[in-house]
């Protein structure tokens, strides 16, 4: 049995409702792979404060608070994630690679043309329902 791997996403919007979304490095599991930019809930954690730390960590942004948008399990052949998903729509700081990750602002409605890990897009699913639902 795998263990669980909980994890903290940010679904980052911009002024112009674009997203962002940043690339796997090597020697990652999935690399090359688009994602949403998180990380680990580290142990006496809330995910609102790992949210905050690993987008600092990789962004170098400082969010002004997130919502809950999606929770997602996903079994991987080597390991199982739990994804705590929030969106950030207010952010200070301008967006950049700090851990030397290629990043992108991205349409939502183009984001079915990047190569996303399986649990990635279910996210990408209840962001169409929830945005692009007239």
């Amino acid at each position: 049995m795998t263990s669980t791997v909980h994890v903290a996403v940010g679904v980052i919007f911009d002024a112009q409702q674009k997203i962002c979304i940043a690339k796997r490095p090597e020697g990652k599991h999935l690399a090359g792979l688009w994602e949403f930019p998180g990380g680990k809930v580290e142990e006496g954690e809330s995910v609102q404060q790992a949210l905050k730390r690993e987008l600092y960590e990789e962004l170098a942004i400082t969010i002004n608070g997130s919502k809950e948008f999606i929770q997602i399990r996903h079994q991987y052949p080597t390991k199982t994630v739990l994804l705590d998903v929030h969106t950030i729509h207010q952010f200070d700081g301008e967006a950049s690679g700090s851990e030397g990750q290629v990043i992108q602002w991205a349409e939502l409605s183009q984001l079915d043309k990047y190569s996303f890990p399986e649990a990635n897009k279910e996210i990408i699913q209840a962001l169409l329902e929830r945005y692009l639902v007239s």
